[in-house]
């Protein structure tokens, strides 16, 4: 089992506090920070499991902390925004956001959803086809280690997040099927509902990191949905 604390970066202190109180009823250990700039302070230090990050938040917003972030993790991130607007929704998904919360909020479903974001990022079993020892799932020049969470094109490494690893490992798994964006969601997020526009949002990721690579790893079925893209 993996170790460490929940960090909530967050400028409002009672938020703050009904976010801490609900997860230590649940027996996290959390840390907090006040606005976007000791939020990656705290990150740095604490190497937290799962971040709980606001978007509207003074000296860095949210956008700005999952960037500087994921340049160096793929810690889970979990957002909340008082504004339910899907183009910020969107940018934050595409930014390498996992899941999207919008205030007011239950602080069950909040923690729910913070159980599912780390239950994604706890390695993969292997296939139930595969051999019981089988870590990787290969086809062509992709190759997805299951076990380190690390994906490859041709040998190089390309840098996922947790959830978009599992959306390619679906993929990879049944890499004739073509996949409706439900059936995606059913496999890929745990049971956490989530819209058709996030799972196009972190397609259009996977097909923008294989495509810097040199490859094409998914492509569109009109009508249908998604399939592996390669021969």
């Amino acid at each position: 089992m993996q170790k460490g604390p929940i960090l909530i970066v967050d400028d409002d202190p009672n938020l703050r506090e009904v976010v801490r109180v609900a997860l230590e009823l649940q027996h996290f250990d959390v840390v907090e920070a006040h606005d976007g700039r000791a939020g990656v302070e705290a990150f740095e230090k604490h190497h937290p499991l799962a971040i709980v990050l606001d978007l509207m938040m003074p000296e860095l917003d949210g956008f700005e902390v999952c960037r500087r972030i994921r340049a160096t993790s793929r810690v889970p991130i979990v957002f909340l925004s008082s504004r339910d607007d899907e183009l910020d929704r969107v940018l934050g998904l595409e930014l390498g956001g996992d899941d999207y919360v919008t205030k007011p909020f239950s602080p069950r479903e909040l923690v729910a959803r913070v159980k599912a974001v780390l239950r994604r990022a706890e390695p993969a079993p292997a296939p139930v086809a595969a051999a019981a020892n089988e870590r990787t799932l290969t086809r062509g020049p992709l190759s997805l280690d299951l076990e380190a969470w690390r994906a490859f094109w041709n040998g190089a490494e390309v840098t996922l997040t947790v959830m978009e690893f599992q959306l390619l490992a679906s993929l990879l798994r049944a890499p004739t099927k073509a996949f409706t964006r439900d059936e995606l969601i059913d496999r890929a997020y745990d049971g956490v509902v989530v819209s058709d526009r996030t799972v196009d949002s972190h397609i259009r990721r996977v097909r923008q990191k294989f495509a810097a690579a040199g490859g094409t790893v998914v492509e569109t079925v009109h009508g249908v949905g998604y399939r592996l893209g390669l021969p």
